[in-house]
């Protein structure tokens, strides 16, 4: 194989897989894809319901079906892809160390890196729960792919602690494969999941969701016999007397996703304490010329639609890069202020042409609120929504003539 790309993605998802092609359409055809597992596509081959696709296809698809289209995509345009291969290290002068069974430990040479490497689950032992470490444990993705994939069913009475996406996914999963689904339990007063995963994956099958409850103790030896679960305070501590036991033989863990960073940390970019992800300017380069970052590597999103569209412009940067280098650069700083607990991207280049789409989070669930972008008092732009809930990813769109009023940094704030 060649030592040296104009262009290397590392990660074969739909991050990366948008990415590739989206340089390659920008006029860089020297691209390599590295992929740690058998196939590309990520982890939507394990995700077989629909759902998919709402957005940018306008149809509802399976995960494997919308991965499927950025494969056609990739192959048609002949972009290099290696799979079963494992990225070791990326230097900041975008030296990419890797392994495979064909090549053993190799290196390759990078003009530009977009990291594209996913998120993973966060596990039981984050979590500090009472007792043993018997089976039956399990975070709901790898649950999923014992399901979808193995087709293994993990266990036959279940209660699931969390009520992200695939928390709430697997709650109807497991159900239609014959388990009884007691509870879902979340620690919060919200459920982090979106609102139509609650409805027909919860609702649609009668599994109660119990807000501001968390599981407490965890029962059994060999195998799991049963959770004790209680209500929490405003201190997320749990409450005495509120105790309530369910006898299960399985506990699926949906407590949050962590952008698989290591990578960017080894090649010295910059990272966000608020996304864990690197920070970035709107074309999603890093401070680090010629690396970009993208999809769930870089925010966790709620639709894949928004990766692949994210993902989208990290491409265009990094074939802009190879093809212009880097430019001076006029700064906006982008912070979040009341009720926002994050914008990305963090900064703004005026000299990068185009709109800029602003994503953030809310830090609760708000009604009737108003979305305000101001910059040193200024009001920019201020925006009304009926509904706002931190489990649904927020935009709003600065046109060019907008970025033209601020003064140095915005602050994007939610008043209610």
């Amino acid at each position: 194989m060649k030592k040296n790309y104009d262009i290397v993605v590392i990660g074969g998802g739909p991050a990366g897989l948008a990415a590739a092609i989206s340089a390659y359409d920008k006029g860089v055809k020297d691209i390599l894809v590295l992929e740690r597992e058998e196939r590309t596509g990520g982890i939507l081959n394990q995700c077989i319901h629909n759902g998919f696709g709402l957005t940018r296809f306008k149809e509802s698809l399976s995960g494997p079906e919308y991965s499927a289209r950025f494969v056609d995509e990739v192959e048609k345009r002949e972009i290099e892809v290696l799979v079963k291969t494992t990225v070791v290290s990326v230097s900041r002068d975008k030296m990419i160390t890797a392994i495979n069974e064909d090549e053993g430990v190799f290196s390759v040479q990078a003009k530009a890196i977009v990291l594209a490497m996913g998120c993973r689950e966060r596990s039981k032992g984050a979590l500090n729960i009472a007792g043993t470490r018997p089976a039956g444990l399990y975070s709901a993705g790898t649950a999923q792919k014992y399901v979808n994939i193995k087709g293994y069913l993990p266990g036959k009475e279940v209660v699931i602690l969390g009520s992200g996406d695939i928390g709430l996914i697997m709650a109807r999963r497991m159900t239609l494969e014959g388990a009884k689904v007691h509870a879902v339990c979340e620690i919060m007063p919200y459920s982090s999941g979106l609102k139509r995963n609650i409805v027909q994956c919860l609702d649609d099958f009668g599994i109660p969701l119990y807000l501001n409850h968390t599981i407490t103790k965890i029962e059994g030896k060999e195998r799991v016999t049963g959770v004790e679960i209680s209500q929490v305070d405003e201190n997320k501590k749990p409450i005495k007397g509120t105790e309530r036991h369910f006898d299960c033989d399985t506990v699926l863990f949906s407590v949050g996703l962590i952008p698989e960073n290591e990578l960017t940390k080894s090649a010295g970019v910059p990272l966000s304490p608020r996304t864990r992800g690197a920070i970035v300017y709107q074309n999603r380069e890093t401070l680090v010329d010629g690396i970009f970052a993208c999809g769930n590597v870089l925010q966790v999103h709620d639709l894949v639609d928004f990766v692949s569209e994210e993902s989208e412009m990290a491409g265009v940067g990094a074939a802009e890069f190879i093809l212009n280098g880097s430019k001076e650069r006029d700064v906006i700083e982008c912070t979040n202020g009341k009720n926002v607990s994050y914008v990305l991207p963090q900064k703004i280049d005026r000299n990068i042409q185009g709109n800029v789409k602003l994503f953030f989070r809310v830090t609760n669930t708000f009604r009737d609120c108003t979305i305000k972008g101001t910059s040193n008092g200024k009001v920019i732009f201020e925006r009304k929504k009926r509904i706002a809930v931190p489990g649904e990813m927020e935009t709003v769109l600065l046109t060019e003539s907008k970025l033209k009023e601020i003064d140095g940094e915005i602050t994007l704030s939610l008043e209610v």
